[in-house]
This record gives C-alpha cells, sequence and structure tokens, in this order.
C-alpha cells in the first residue's frame, strides 16, 4: 500500500496525534475519513490489557472535567491478534481489515465528541450494565464509519473476523449479535446512494442517533 497514493494531508493528519510507526500508514487512512476530529488530541497505544477485544476507544477521564477541546482520547489496541492455537502481531493483519478496526473505533470516539462529560459518563455506566446497550452503541460506531465511506474496510473486518477458522466461535457469535452484519452495511450504504446528503446533514443525523441512545434506559 502506498500513503501518498492514498492520502494527500499527512501533515494535517498528524495534528495532536501519537501514533506508533509500525502502524501509522492504516491509522492516518482510517484518520482521513474524519475530518472532523483533525483537532482532537487522540493517542494510540499498544497495550496487553484488553482481555475480550482487540480495541477500545476510551476518554481520558481527568480530561472530561475541563473544555472539550482539551480532551483526549485513547484507542487502545493489542499488540498481537489471539488465535485458538497461536498469535499473529495486529499489525500484520491485511491492511483493509486493520484499517476497518481503527475506523470503527474512530467512529466512538465521533459519538464521544457530541456528549458532554454526565453524557459519557452514562454511556461508560450503561455500557457496562446493558448488553442492550452495548450492541447499539457499537453499530452506531459502524453507522459513522460507514457514513465516511469506510463500508469497504468494514466490511472486510467483519469478513476477516466471521470467516478465520482460527477465531473462536464464541468471539464470532459476539461480533454477529453486537456489530452491524455485512448485509446491514450493504444496506446502510444503498440508502447513503440514495439520498444527496451533505457532510452537515450527515453530521446532524449522526447527533441524533447519538442522542437517541443516550437517553435510552
Amino acid at each position: 500500500m502506498g500513503l501518498n497514493a492514498k492520502i494527500h494531508n499527512i501533515a494535517e493528519l498528524k495534528i495532536k496525534k501519537q501514533i506508533p510507526k509500525v502502524i501509522e500508514e492504516r491509522v492516518l487512512i482510517a484518520l482521513s475519513h474524519y475530518p472532523e476530529l483533525k483537532d482532537t488530541h487522540i493517542r494510540f497505544i499498544f497495550t496487553q490489557q484488553l482481555k475480550a477485544s482487540v480495541m477500545a476507544a476510551r476518554p481520558v477521564i481527568l480530561t472530561l472535567l475541563g473544555s472539550r477541546k482539551r480532551r483526549i482520547y485513547d484507542i487502545l489496541i493489542s499488540p498481537v491478534f489471539k488465535l485458538k492455537h497461536s498469535i499473529e502481531p495486529i499489525h500484520q493483519v491485511a491492511d483493509e481489515v486493520l484499517i476497518g478496526w481503527i475506523g470503527h473505533e474512530l467512529g466512538h470516539i465521533m459519538d464521544y465528541e457530541q456528549r458532554n462529560t454526565m453524557s459519557i459518563a452514562k454511556f461508560g455506566l450503561l455500557y457496562w450494565l446493558s448488553k442492550t446497550y452495548v450492541r447499539k452503541a457499537e453499530r452506531v460506531a459502524d453507522t459513522f464509519a460507514v457514513n465516511r465511506g469506510m463500508s469497504s474496510y468494514i466490511l472486510a473486518t467483519k469478513d476477516f473476523i466471521l470467516g478465520h477458522s482460527e477465531l473462536s466461535q464464541r468471539y464470532k457469535d459476539k461480533i454477529a449479535r453486537l456489530y452491524l452484519s455485512p448485509d446491514d452495511i450493504v444496506e446502510l450504504v444503498a440508502k447513503l446512494e440514495d439520498k444527496t446528503q451533505d457532510r452537515e446533514e450527515i453530521l446532524d443525523d449522526e447527533a441524533k442517533i447519538a442522542d437517541h441512545i443516550a437517553t435510552e434506559k
């Protein structure tokens, strides 16, 4: 993959971003789909702490106490992809798959950016307590990514997970249950193509979606 063939504003994409060199190209390609996050401080961090997921997007708690412009978000990334009989370094996963994973997590950050501190606190509590809420939140993140032209990457990630013979059936069932299915993504893309929405209209629709799940119990 040639980075320069994919994006042209590399310096701008790196503003307020901390990215491990080994995945930098893939991260920048994902970021290029989210111009709204250009001035958002995001740290991409390899960690062994993730047990049940490959990546997780989280706000840095102390930064929620100040201005929204001063918020910092972490995208935590497991350095290895655990299979039934082996492990695979995450940076060796196919480019489009890794870009899709990162794009999904950036969708979560878009969701957080539209919330005030109390709403984020409620989000965290409900995410922990309610499987139904988890499903809604994950599908919102997928929707944000698809709305930004990342459908092919999101589909590649889903196909990789659901079709991987070395992944546990339990993990596949979790992904199938919580996230948009490939058919859902294709249907969403078709709906987007039928509309002539500009970016402001898309953002407005997304704000309504996020607000809807935020007010649900």
